[in-house]
């Protein structure tokens, strides 16, 4: 079945998702802190704070990566605006929490998905997801588990329209190019 916008089809496409609230979440944080894993890369406009290196102790954002290495990213310092290149393990991202502000996670519906995010049978598309404004996490009985950083703006346009292309589905009509604003 085609679909009229890219929204439609992504709308379809998130209602197969599982819904987790976030605290079974954090019961199983407590239960065993290690048993969920961030696995979310660093992405453009991310929050850090560089604690190894030449730039030992700064504070900034990313603003993009290396052309030359895809470990390298290019930072803006927040107190002068320079821009330097780090290596991705120099510094870390600095989250206002442990997991996303959003109240609910998600888990794939389909197998299929998961294996397209972690490269099972192909590269991995964690960076792709991360893009879209995703934090990533790993968890032995749910799988991956992801969440939004965000609210009080449109989740579609910012997030699940934007996965929908980068997972590179055409559920749609070829005639909506763009899908956030539909």
């Amino acid at each position: 079945m085609k679909f009229n916008t890219i929204r439609e089809a992504a709308e379809a496409w998130v209602r197969e998702f599982n819904a987790i609230p976030q605290g079974v979440v954090e019961k199983l944080m407590k239960l065993d802190f290690d048993d969920v894993v961030e696995i979310t890369p660093p992405s453009k406009y991310d929050r850090v704070y560089i604690y190894d290196g030449e730039y030992d102790g700064q504070h900034g954002e990313i603003i993009g990566v290396s052309d030359e290495d895809e470990d390298v990213y290019v930072i803006q310092f927040d107190k002068d605006r320079e821009e330097v290149e780090v290596n991705k393990d120099d510094f870390e991202v600095d989250h206002d929490y442990l997991l996303p502000m959003w109240s609910t996670m998600w888990s794939f519906g389909d197998k299929l998905d998961e294996d397209w995010l972690l490269g099972r049978y192909c590269e991995s598309h964690l960076q792709e997801m991360a893009d879209c404004g995703f934090r990533i996490f790993e968890q032995e009985d749910f799988g991956v588990i992801f969440g939004i950083d965000g609210c009080g703006y449109d989740f579609y346009s910012e997030h699940w329209c934007p996965l929908y292309l980068a997972r590179g589905l055409h559920w749609h009509k070829e005639e909506d190019t763009d899908g956030a604003t539909d």
